[in-house]
């Protein structure tokens, strides 16, 4: 589970007041959640027997099939993920010494259906492996690729300035631009 994890994006969600970082993966056999308000990052992964327990636990009035019921909870945070919470399902978050509880509500089968994700803090592996390490590669992308449009633009001012000396002008006066200047860019790209 934790490796389909890898492929998850994550996802802004607010809960209450709070808004988090997640990314989950349910699997018939299983999910995996992991969570972070980017000062702590917090995870759940649950088999499918620990499914069927704490099912059986919060929804008495149901028998449902593990696999079915992973579907279903899947189906109730896909909303929340893609940032258009389903009005009819609620959640809710509890900050408890270390841990973190999220609590859905919601129904199935015109019956009341409730879950309970237990999250405990998550291993450093973990999150260097699902944030950090992203984040860095990410960043480094994005620096390579400022780099070469940097270059590019001062090529193509080079160019310009080329076709100017041998006396070409401009059809359209409004398409007259300034030489970029890379460090007052990149000035003005750390400031922000």
């Amino acid at each position: 589970l934790e490796s389909s994890l890898l492929t998850q994006p994550w996802a802004s969600v607010c809960l209450g007041e709070s808004t988090f970082l997640a990314k989950v993966c349910f699997r018939d056999t299983g999910y995996i959640l992991l969570i972070s308000d980017l000062s702590s990052v917090w995870y759940e992964s649950a088999d499918a027997e620990a499914v069927g327990q704490r099912s059986k636990e919060l929804n008495k009035r149901l028998t449902v099939q593990v696999s079915s019921f992973l579907h279903h909870l899947c189906k109730l945070m896909r909303p929340l993920l893609a940032g258009q919470p389903d009005a009819t399902t609620s959640f809710s978050c509890l900050r408890t010494a270390g841990r973190l509880s999220l609590h859905m509500k919601s129904e199935l089968s015109g019956l009341p259906f409730y879950w309970d994700f237990h999250c405990c803090p998550a291993p450093v592996e973990m999150v260097s492996r699902h944030l950090i390490r992203p984040l860095i590669r990410m960043s480094l992308a994005l620096q390579s690729q400022v780099q070469k449009l940097a270059s590019l633009l001062l090529q193509k001012d080079a160019e310009i300035e080329d076709y100017r000396e041998s006396g070409a002008t401009l059809s359209r006066d409004r398409l007259r631009t300034e030489p970029f200047q890379e460090e007052t860019f990149q000035q003005h790209f750390m400031v922000k």
